[in-house]
C-alpha cells in the first residue's frame, strides 16, 4: 500500500470527523516518530511546541505552519523543518503531511 492510497483513507476519515482531522502512526521508533495525517481544507491543529526535532513533509494540498513572526507555506512534495518556536498548522486545502519527530 502506497502513503497515498493510505492517505485517501485518512482523508475520508478526516472528512466525516468533526475535528476535521485523522491521524496514522507510521512508524514509532526508540528515536523517530512518523505520523501521517489528514486535515481538510481550514483545519487548524492548535498552536504547540515541538519535543524536539521535526519536519513536516505535505504529500498532497498546501497547509500553512504560523509562528509569531512568520507563516511558511507548504505544499505538495515539500519538506521542512517544523519551526522550534511555537507555531500551529492549518490546512489550505485538503491535505495530507508526514509529520516526523525525534523522540529523545
Amino acid at each position: 500500500m502506497t502513503l497515498l492510497t493510505m492517505g485517501a483513507g485518512q482523508l475520508d476519515e478526516a472528512r466525516v470527523s468533526s475535528a476535521g482531522r485523522a491521524s496514522r502512526t507510521l512508524h514509532s521508533g526508540t528515536r523517530l516518530r512518523q505520523t501521517l495525517i489528514a486535515l481538510t481544507a481550514g483545519t487548524r491543529m492548535n498552536e504547540h511546541q515541538s519535543p524536539g526535532d521535526a519536519t513536516v513533509q505535505c504529500l498532497q494540498g498546501h497547509v500553512t505552519l504560523h509562528t509569531r513572526e512568520r507563516a511558511i507555506a507548504v505544499a505538495a512534495g515539500v519538506l521542512v523543518d517544523a519551526p522550534p518556536e511555537r507555531h500551529d498548522l492549518v490546512a489550505d486545502q485538503d491535505s495530507l503531511v508526514i509529520l516526523t519527530v525525534g523522540v529523545s
